[in-house]
């Protein structure tokens, strides 16, 4: 029996206790990254004067904050605590929605961008809800406490769209303020959530058991595999939702219409993830994530077939459920490969690179499509999507494939 199991003869009651805790916090803290994601561009490209192409780089401030943060997030987590640590992060969510409320209403697009990065530092402790949730949960049980976490994601699909609707002209005439003061209110929320969260502080690493070296980890053929799936699912997901917005009202669609887009994509994003964790069990991790890039490939398609309404949210919507199984199922196979006293340097490591590359796409976003325009933004989905399926080829083909 696992350290996990005998810690929980209750048949995962208390994993899924944790689980449940996680998911509500999810459903809100959750929802900076999507109240993020639709207006950041939109308000980016308002306080810029010149150089339009840089509307993204809020975005991608963002999302270095999360990956800059990843490390330093496993590791304080490892020294105090799951509790502690993400309520440390739901702080810094409220101070970071309070200054990028207050830098938009000075017009300060830098002071934008650098409060957008303090929103990302904070997603960098979200990001880690779905290990917490496997903390507690005996090996069976892990892949379903990964997604019911992400299931979370769900309300925040509507949490932070609607939020953007409501309060997008709160501070009118300055638009795109009032999100984010909203994304203030709703972390102080979270906070309140995660109070109730009952996760054990590790104990201190053992001296003479420290585990193997990471860069030996690293290098092993399951992480590359494990990592390059997780990194393709996430930063290509990115890549074409940091556009979207700016795409969609570049072709005459309104702001609201740009915001249901994400609304309805981040519900395709979570929506799967009740059922996500039993597709692992049954059929494992590499054929679940084969299915999520074949899907991301398809969103590629029908974002390049035309310029309507029903193309955007068609190809918004496979690019979410891409995304679910990509990513869901790459973090089972993450989650399985490290031993206890491994866990929180390779779950950080594997964070740090997928947001490492996710920075790198969410830039790139707003330059391909202002150099080449939408339809090159979703061919490179397809080439990338290529790649990664022929290495996950390789990887069952060239030893035993894991049933997670």
């Amino acid at each position: 029996m696992t350290t996990a199991a005998a810690a929980i003869p209750d048949g995962d009651r208390l994993a899924k206790r944790n689980a449940v805790v996680l998911a509500g916090a999810q459903a809100i803290g959750g929802a900076t990254a999507s109240i993020t994601i639709a207006t950041g561009g939109l308000a980016g490209h308002y306080l810029l004067a010149e150089d339009k192409s840089l509307a993204t780089l809020p975005i991608t401030c963002f999302v270095v904050g999360t990956a800059a943060t990843s490390i330093p997030a496993a590791m304080l987590m490892r020294r105090f605590g799951r509790r502690a640590g993400f309520m440390v992060g739901a702080v810094v969510s409220v101070m970071g929605g309070a200054a990028a409320s207050s830098a938009i209403l000075m017009g300060s697009f830098l002071g934008f961008c650098l409060a957008v990065a303090l929103g990302g530092a904070s997603q960098a402790f979200v990001q880690q809800y779905r290990y917490a949730a496997a903390d507690t949960a005996s090996d069976a049980f892990k892949p379903k406490a990964v997604s019911w976490v992400l299931f979370g994601g769900l309300a925040a699909g509507i949490v932070g769209p609607q939020t953007v609707i409501l309060t997008q002209e709160l501070f009118t005439p300055v638009l795109f303020a009032g999100p984010f003061a909203a994304q203030a209110v709703l972390a102080t929320a979270a906070c309140l959530v995660l109070s109730f969260l009952r996760i054990p502080t590790p104990p201190p690493p053992d001296p003479a058991a420290p585990g193997r070296p990471l860069r030996a980890i690293l290098l092993e053929r399951r992480f590359l595999v494990a990592a390059a799936c997780g990194v393709s699912a996430y930063a290509l997901m990115n890549l074409v939702m940091t556009a979207a917005p700016l795409a969609m009202v570049a072709c005459g669609l309104s702001h609201t219409q740009a915001a249901l887009g994400i609304q309805w994509h981040v519900l395709a994003m979570f929506a799967p993830s009740f059922v996500t964790g039993s597709l692992i069990v049954r059929y494992g991790a590499h054929r679940v994530v084969a299915a999520g890039l074949m899907i991301l490939a398809a969103a590629g398609l029908v974002g390049m077939s035309g310029l309507a309404l029903a193309n955007f949210w068609g190809g918004l919507v496979l690019l979410g459920l891409g995304w679910n199984l990509g990513f869901v199922g790459a973090t089972a196979m993450v989650v399985r490969l490290a031993r206890p006293d491994e866990r929180a340097r390779v779950q950080a490591a594997n964070d740090f690179l997928v947001f490492g590359f996710v920075a790198v796409a969410s830039l790139a976003s707003g330059r391909i499509l202002d150099a080449a325009g939408w339809a090159t933004v979703n061919a490179v989905t397809i080439v990338i999507v290529v790649a990664c399926a022929a290495l996950l080829i390789v990887d069952t083909t060239t030893g035993k494939p894991r049933t997670a």
